[in-house]
Formats: structure tokens, sequence, C-alpha cells
């Protein structure tokens, strides 16, 4: 049997940074425009309704022109983009075109770009296009913060066949768990099934399947929303492990906070100061938290809602919202606690003033007889 040919598509190189507290996303846009007189675009889902499926603030989308790139020892021009969201991320997307590539040749080229620029790889690209990004937007960011926290994914496109193929037929015809799995090895069975368990198709003639780290979509039309819905899922999942990770380095810090608040005469006022630290944390990460939260909102659109919620689920997402949310209880029961620590200790020292007043009272008294 002839192999089969990938006549359109393209590989998606997805990294992912926390980089700010937050973005100014208006702000963003505007010191794009003028310093490289381009047009930026919100984005939006492209093949649904608007009422279906939206962004909460829309991230903004700059087109980066391109680059060469060294990809299995041969020199790749590569498009560039990246998207901004609110929540302090910087998404960004190398395009690798593929044109009439045989599916062995597919399966090359991912495990090329996975060498070139997966998360074990020395270039420098992705810092370099990351910092061309905050040189320009620099001033829209709010809090900036070390960009060392990071998620990187792969997606393997195929829009265009030299057979017209149903999903069903498509995943007979080659190896797909070869592909996400990157190995060269053939797998067994069960391994196979769990690597393909979640695989979706709306059409007879379009398919999703999502992993871990790779992704490979069969789209004909062409749209990009499956793919711009895996990276939310990726944005989403970046910034609860940033919440997480801060929650776990602010827990000691507080517990010797607390400790050395209660040394020494005169606790209240520095319980009262403890006390309003935490609120403030607490208020700013349940703030951005809801905003993450609400990155995207899924209504109507039944296809894209279900991979966008397998995404969640297996980029275990929900696990990691359940984790901040005890530690964000950890915090409130320790700042209602010193909130009462310190009351009861205002309190306590009030009773001795007026018992002082009193006593002083008693001592005029006497000494007027």
């Amino acid at each position: 049997m002839t192999e089969l040919l990938v006549r359109r598509g393209e590989v998606l190189a997805l990294r992912l940074f926390d980089v700010a507290y937050s973005i100014d996303l208006a702000s963003a846009e505007a010191l794009y425009a003028s310093n490289a007189k381009a047009r930026s675009d919100r984005s939006r889902l492209t093949q649904v309704a608007e009422k279906a499926i939206s962004f909460g603030d829309p991230p903004v989308l700059f087109r980066m022109g391109s680059l060469d790139l060294d990809i299995g020892g041969s020199t790749t021009t590569v498009h560039v983009s990246v998207r901004l969201y609110d929540f302090g991320v910087v998404a960004i997307t190398l395009r690798i075109p593929v044109l009439d590539q045989p599916w062995s040749g597919l399966e090359r080229l991912v495990e090329a770009v996975q060498t070139a620029v997966g998360p074990v790889a020395s270039t420098p690209v992705w810092r370099e296009v990351l910092d061309r990004t905050l040189a320009i937007v620099g001033p829209a960011l709010v809090r900036p913060t070390p960009a060392t926290l990071q998620e990187d994914y792969l997606i393997a496109v195929a829009h265009t066949l030299s057979e017209s193929l149903s999903a069903t037929a498509l995943q007979q015809r080659v190896d797909l768990a070869a592909l996400l799995s990157g190995e060269r090895r053939k797998l067994a069975e069960g391994e196979k099934r769990e690597l393909l368990k979640q695989s979706y198709s709306y059409f007879d003639d379009d398919l999703v399947v999502l992993t871990w780290d790779r992704a490979f979509i069969y789209d004909p039309e062409g749209n990009p929303d499956v793919a711009d819905v895996i990276e939310v899922a990726n944005a989403q999942l970046l910034e609860f492990r940033y919440y997480d990770e801060s929650l776990d380095d602010e827990l000691p810090r507080m517990y010797d906070q607390v400790e050395a608040a209660r040394r020494g005469p005169f606790a209240a006022p520095r319980f009262a100061r403890l006390a309003r630290s935490l609120y403030t944390l607490v208020a700013e990460v349940t703030e951005l938290t809801e905003k993450v939260d609400n990155a995207l909102q899924v209504t109507e659109d039944v296809y894209l809602a279900r991979i966008y919620s397998s995404a969640l689920e297996l980029f275990r997402v929900p696990k990691l919202v359940a984790a901040v949310d005890r530690k964000l209880s950890i915090v409130r029961d320790t700042y209602t606690a010193l909130y009462e620590e310190a009351s009861s200790s205002r309190a306590e020292l009030l009773e001795l003033a007026i018992v002082v007043l009193i006593v002083i009272e008693i001592i005029l008294g006497i000494a007027r007889l």
C-alpha cells in the first residue's frame, strides 16, 4: 500500500511563560502598534458563534514574522506568533509548515522539532522571542516576575491528505501512537489504547487526539480553534502551577511570621499587620485565579467544550485548582485566627488600662485625704 502523504499541514511548537502578575492588554496593543508598526489581533474562536464559546478577556495576538531554525540538520523557516493573556502569561508559537510530506516524514519532523526546541533543547530561540516581546510590551506588565516557570506542548496538524479518509480509516491507516509518544518501538496494545483514549471527532473526516505533551489534529477545513483551546488549557495549567508553587513557598514563611509576631510584648499591632498582609495575599490570588478560571467561557459548542474539558482534566488542572483552594483556605483561617488574636490582645490591653486608671484614681483619692 502506498504511504499516505500529508499534502498540507503544520507542526506547532508552543512554549508558555509566566512573566507578570497581570498584563494590561490594551496598553500592550498600543505599544506593539507603535513599536512594530503592525496590527495586533484580539483572539477569538473563528468557527463558532461568540455566544457559544468565547474568551473572558480576549488575549492579544502578535505576529512576529519568521526566522530560520536548524531542525533535523537542515535550515527551516518557521513562523512566529505571540499571544498575551491578561493573567500574566506569554504564549509563543513556532509554526513549521508541512507540504507533500510522507507520514513517516511527519513523524520524523515532529521528533526533530522536539529535539530542536523541546524542553531539554539548548536552542535560545524561545528566550530570544520572549526578550523581543518583553522589550516592546514591558511597560504593560503589572508587577513583572522572572520567567522561570514554563510549559511546552507540540501539536501535529494535517489539513489535506493524499487520500480522502474518514477519522476511523485514518487511525487504521497510520500509527498515531508512534507520532504522539515519540517511541520508535511498537507500543503494547494496552498502552496504545491508553495513549489514544482522548480521541474526538465531530464530522466523519476530522479527528483530535490529546496526550499530556502532544496532540494530533486532522482538520480538512483548516480552522485553528482546537489548537487555540489547547493553548488556553496550557496557559491555565501554567498559571495554577505558579500559584500552587507560590503558596507552597508562602505557607512556611507565614508560620514563621506568626511565631515571630507572638514573641515579646505588644503583639496586637504585629498580629494586625500580619493579618492585613495575609488578607492582601488572599485577595490577590483569588482575583487572579478567578480571572484564569474565566479565561475561556464555554456554553453551547459541545464539541469544543468536550476537547477543552478533556485537556484541562488531562493536564490535571482541576487537581491544581483544588490544591490552590486548600492552601488559600489555610491562609484565610490563619488570617481569621490572627484577627481574633489581635482583637483579643487589644481587649486585654484595654482592660489593663482601665484597671490602671481605677488604681490611679484610688491612689489620688487617698492622697487628697
